[in-house]
């Protein structure tokens, strides 16, 4: 499979103390920010501390592994091929990204993600609008 970036995601049960863990305790440098969220790098990946999703929530989970992909389907089929069971099939999701979940042997929740060109994610925000 082609994986083009890789993060891990925490939705914690105390999103401040957590974000503040890792942006003035570890000192992370900050990736980008999106309303409710903080991404931060960490070496060759990057980790994400979100404030959604967290306890209370019917859909909560404490954490997965993020891995895009050029194409979810193309990446559910080889899965599939391979034995491996799609927990949740590919679907764009309401920010815009397309996802489907699998998990490893211990239980832990991959997601396999296809970022749409249109997305924000793709905008390079280094160049001036015009």
């Amino acid at each position: 499979m082609d994986i083009l970036s890789s993060r891990i995601i925490l939705r914690p049960a105390d999103h401040p103390k957590t974000l503040a863990f890792y942006r003035d305790g570890l000192q992370l440098a900050i990736a980008r920010e999106y309303p409710g969220g903080t991404v931060f790098f960490a070496g060759q990946s990057l980790i994400e501390v979100a404030a959604h999703g967290g306890t209370g929530s019917s859909a909560a989970f404490s954490g997965a592994i993020w891995l895009q992909v050029r194409d979810v389907s193309d990446a559910a089929a080889e899965l599939t091929r391979n034995g491996i069971p799609v927990e949740r099939p590919p679907v764009r999701e309401p920010w815009g990204l397309i996802e489907m979940w699998v998990r490893d042997p211990d239980g832990v929740p991959i997601v396999l993600v296809e970022v749409p060109a249109e997305h924000p994610i793709r905008r390079d925000s280094r160049r001036s609008p015009d």
